[in-house]
């Protein structure tokens, strides 16, 4: 069975404002969900054993969860673009002791010189913005090659189990725009690996590697 891939949205704009006024009405809301919902901990963990540095930089990285496990193992830099939730991380960094490099910025205008670092990571962020090629173009941009793409998401279960297919389903009826990773990915010149890491298989991890060729 095909998985009903979602359009990409129309009015950008419209789009990227509607999740921005969702995240900042909700921040205090997600700030809870992360830290007492111990699925999502150990969704966001998976990502922990693939992300190399010295050089990292993480890409709407929501209420700080992992910035704080990053942050006193590399040189940790971030960027979300709303000011809630970026209020809300380096709070969280603040009472770790912990410090990382944040800013608030568009991932489709990631203010670094390209081949910056060397992982980006990005989770339950790539199917709230509006253009995925423009998303993957700018990180793929400033990812060194050889880099690695550190990505969880949602998408739909490869089996097409029916409670993982309804949850993905659910996320899509809910604004979400869920893509084909693995096309997204052959497109840009990577290789990757996908793995089902929860959710009935709906959340997926990606580890895709920067090949030396131009991926724009």
């Amino acid at each position: 069975m095909t998985p009903n891939f979602s359009p990409e949205p129309q009015e950008a704009r419209l789009f990227t404002a509607r999740f921005d006024q969702f995240y900042s009405r909700f921040a205090v809301a997600y700030h809870l969900l992360v830290k007492y919902f111990p699925p999502w901990r150990r969704w966001l963990d998976t990502t922990l054993p693939w992300i190399q540095g010295p050089k990292v930089l993480e890409v709407s990285f929501g209420t700080g969860y992992l910035l704080t496990k990053l942050a006193g193992q590399f040189d940790t830099h971030g960027i979300d673009l709303n000011q809630e939730l970026t209020a809300i991380a380096r709070s969280n960094l603040l009472g770790k002791n912990l410090d990382a490099h944040l800013q608030r910025a568009d991932v489709e205008f990631i203010p670094f010189a390209s081949g910056t670092f060397e992982s980006i990571v990005n989770t339950m962020a790539f199917t709230a913005y509006p253009d995925g090629r423009r998303a993957l173009a700018e990180i793929t941009r400033v990812l060194k090659s050889g880099g690695r793409l550190v990505m969880l998401d949602i998408n739909f279960p490869r089996d097409n189990n029916r409670i993982g297919t309804l949850l993905a389903r659910g996320w899509q009826v809910g604004g979400d725009i869920i893509r084909d990773m693995p096309g997204l990915f052959e497109a840009y010149g990577y290789q990757f690996t996908e793995s089902e890491v929860g959710g009935f298989g709906c959340v997926h991890l990606y580890v895709a590697i920067k090949m030396d060729q131009d991926s724009t």
